[in-house]
């Protein structure tokens, strides 16, 4: 997958920051791709970007326009098809990572085979996997595992990889979701993967290293979600983790989407998901535990980060506002 560079970050009608994840991650982790953010009328996200026209962003060399908003179902709202149709007549081409494929939609198929453009559909994979085997493969990994979605997961492992590189270690990020995709260039969708084929597909991700290499997965949904928690399972089995990080986030009081289901307590998550690491890997351990405290200030924040560190005897950090560097520490250990 190439896509042509920098990139107007599209941020549609999103109804809250959240949505717009897609977009934040690559603003934040790939700054020099982000020549400007496209909101619609009614949109509730702002990145801090400069508002762009298309026009504006072709004229400033945008390259590609990326669907930086996710939907609950992940669909190509008929609201955006004109915005889009608008930027591949300009000359850029379209980036996605939703559930249903840009070139599914006729006007943009016509109008990117007219111009010779590309449509990037990044969820969805273009080759197939085997069944996973369970075998345990050389190297190391490291996953993270969350109370809840959108809770920081992907974030986590790239500032671990980006801490361990600093390091001077061995260390790669292994996108399993659009965004991540998106900002490293590789991976596997894995949520667009067969059922059967989802812990073949993390195998396959994730192959035979130097024994000194560290794998940082991106961690996906949560195993005490109702509705993607076979997706986590599959990612836990196939990853084969030797570490594992919890992530949260202690202002929600609901699942994201699932006002009837609670926030579980962080212990349960890490007996759980220590239960099911150690069918693949009996060595699966927990290394530390990653807070999101953006909806925090400074004193509770660092009075969470304190307490929970107290209750579980685990390095505590917030990659934003701590780094993770004390994660990093109980790795070497």
């Amino acid at each position: 997958m190439q896509l042509k560079t920098p990139y107007l970050l599209f941020l549609g009608d999103a109804p809250d920051a959240l949505a717009a994840k897609v977009a934040k991650g690559i603003r934040d982790w790939r700054p020099q791709f982000a020549v400007g953010q496209l909101r619609m009328d009614g949109c509730q996200a702002d990145l801090g970007l400069t508002d762009m026209t298309v026009a504006e962003a072709a004229a400033a060399g945008a390259g590609t326009l990326v669907v930086g908003v996710a939907n609950r179902g992940g669909i190509i709202s008929d609201s955006w098809v004109s915005v889009l149709d608008s930027a591949l007549e300009s000359g850029m081409e379209l980036a996605a990572g939703l559930h249903n494929r840009l070139a599914d939609v006729p006007a943009l198929a016509q109008k990117a085979a007219q111009k010779g453009l590309a449509l990037h559909d990044v969820r969805h994979p273009t080759q197939t996997f085997s069944v996973a085997n369970g075998k345990k493969r050389s190297g190391k990994r490291l996953l993270p595992v969350g109370t809840d979605c959108s809770c920081g997961k992907m974030y986590t492992a790239l500032a671990l990889e980006k801490a361990l590189l600093e390091r001077q270690r061995k260390a790669t990020f292994r996108a399993t979701g659009q965004t991540g995709i998106l900002i490293s260039g590789a991976g596997v969708s894995v949520d667009a993967v067969i059922a059967d084929f989802i812990a073949g597909a993390v195998e396959w991700l994730t192959p035979d290293n130097d024994d000194d290499h560290w794998d940082i997965i991106e961690g996906q949904g949560s195993l005490y979600h109702a509705s993607f928690a076979g997706v986590t399972a599959g990612l836990i089995h196939g990853a084969q983790p030797d570490a594992l990080v919890l992530c949260h986030e202690p202002t929600r009081t609901h699942m994201r989407g699932l006002p009837d289901y609670p926030v579980p307590d962080m212990e349960d998550v890490m007996k759980l998901s220590l239960q099911m690491a150690r069918l693949t890997n009996p060595k699966a351990r927990f290394a530390g535990i990653s807070v999101n405290t953006a909806n925090l200030d400074d004193d509770a924040a660092d009075e969470f980060l304190f307490e929970t560190g107290k209750r579980f005897g685990l390095p505590v950090v917030d990659p934003v506002r701590t780094g993770v560097d004390a994660i990093v520490d109980q790795l070497d250990a």
